[in-house]
């Protein structure tokens, strides 16, 4: 008989690529994974894995196994969760993963919520881009992300994951008060006058600089040069109040109640990004996660944004 928790370490080592990345998520030892998986081997009474550099590789017999595991520990995972629900209480451990400005306009208030309305509940909240946490969330490390997917970015879902919408949030371009294009267009500018400017905006490969690059190739007919990069707002819009710099930036983040900014329209039509929740299919039943999900979508009522 094949042990299922064995049977998991198969699965994550398919998904993860190393016995390190596998420890880290269990919060196991190396050489625990590694002893266990050997136990496996001799139970399935095939070779699972071999050498490969410093790591190891999966045979094509683990593979196959990996894959029967996927789906015995899909079955189990919804038993949990039917089990879970039967009792009704949110308990336990309930992991959120978000960006900063949603972090700040949700997950935290719905944090409080939580703690008033289930205080079984342990909530933590790790800030991470949808880049890594939807991956992330498909592993089970996570059990509710929230995410932004840019206008004509639409991100790839992992498999059996439930999405919900939040908000639209638009787009606008943050200026130095004193630039010489925000004091000749007090209401909507047009890209093309920015060509020569110094742009500022997130890490390469985020959605947040894809969508720089593409609305100023779309709407203003060059490339951004580019000169300053974060993914933290703050530090973006202190960059623009000092005059290094011009961004596009979502509303959320504030941009009117920094000083030394101007905020106008993109000429050409709207701009915008879709805030949304995202937890894993098999986990709908969890009252934890339905708990969750009720109290994001309350938080986000309560900034005007739910369903918005």
């Amino acid at each position: 008989m094949l042990d299922l928790r064995r049977l998991r370490l198969l699965h994550e080592l398919h998904a993860r690529g190393t016995i390190a990345e596998v420890a880290s998520a269990l919060q196991f030892t190396p050489s625990a994974v590694s002893q266990q998986l050997a136990v496996l081997e001799r139970e399935a009474g095939v070779t699972l894995l071999v050498p490969k550099g410093r790591g190891v590789a999966l045979t094509d017999a683990a593979v196959v196994l990996a894959r029967h595991a996927a789906v015995l520990l899909e079955r189990a995972e919804f038993a949990e969760a039917e089990l879970a629900a039967a009792a009704g209480h949110p308990a336990g451990r309930a992991r959120i993963a978000s960006f900063q400005s949603v972090g700040i306009e949700i997950a935290v208030p719905a944090m409080q919520r939580l703690e008033r309305d289930a205080p079984g509940l342990r909530c933590e909240l790790i800030e991470a881009e949808p880049e890594q946490s939807l991956p992330a969330l498909a592993l089970g490390d996570f059990d509710l992300v929230l995410a932004d997917e840019w206008q004509h970015q639409p991100r790839s879902r992992p498999p059996a994951v439930d999405r919900q919408d939040l908000h639209r949030d638009m787009v606008r371009l943050a200026l130095p008060e004193r630039h010489p294009v925000a004091l000749r267009h007090p209401h909507t500018v047009s890209l093309t006058e920015l060509r020569d400017s110094a742009w500022t905006t997130g890490q390469p490969d985020t959605g947040w600089e894809e969508m720089t690059l593409r609305t100023c190739r779309e709407r203003g007919g060059f490339d951004p040069d580019i000169r300053h990069r974060t993914n933290d707002s703050v530090t973006t819009l202190a960059i623009v109040a000092a005059g290094q710099g011009v961004t596009l930036l979502p509303e959320l983040v504030g941009l009117d109640e920094r000083a030394g900014i101007a905020v106008r329209e993109i000429a050409g039509g709207p701009a915008f990004r879709t805030i949304f929740t995202a937890v894993r299919s098999v986990d709908l039943a969890r009252p934890t996660v339905r708990a969750l999900l009720a109290a994001v979508r309350a938080a986000a009522g309560d900034v005007g944004m739910a369903g918005s």
